[in-house]
């Protein structure tokens, strides 16, 4: 996809995957929620951007993939886990935006295992050593 000659990478995925961590970590202005539950969804929210982001910038990048499974499953649960169930807006976020992102982390990570598997990792480049330098 190209927008104004700028090239944008990454799988769809990656990218609804930012917006469902920007959408949890700005959560509190629509819930109101303020204290353990709101940091918890911000954190949450950020903590699954930056996976985005490393998904996006290395492909090949399993682990960012497990770690929005992991946190998607901890949104998910947060309003039991936090103590926020009975806050219906709060509650509903949470638990849509897991679903999201888990699913987004799922789909993701077979596409990651393919890249990985095709890819080589930049310190085992043609003709360089052990510590990334060119052999003689």
């Amino acid at each position: 996809m190209k927008i104004r000659g700028i090239k944008i990478t990454g799988r769809w995925e990656d990218w609804v995957a930012v917006a469902a961590g920007v959408a949890a970590a700005i959560s509190f202005a629509w819930h109101g929620m303020v204290g353990a539950p709101m940091l918890a969804l911000y954190l949450t929210g950020l903590l699954t951007v930056l996976a985005a982001v490393l998904s996006i910038t290395r492909p090949g990048l399993i682990a960012s993939e497990a770690v929005m499974i992991v946190l998607g499953a901890f949104m998910f649960l947060s309003p039991w886990l936090v103590g926020f169930a009975d806050v219906a807006a709060g509650a509903w976020t949470a638990w849509i935006l897991g679903v999201v992102i888990a699913a987004v982390g799922a789909v993701d990570l077979p596409m990651a295992n393919r890249a990985h598997r095709r890819g080589r990792p930049s310190h085992l480049a043609r003709g360089a050593g052990a510590h990334g330098t060119a052999r003689t």
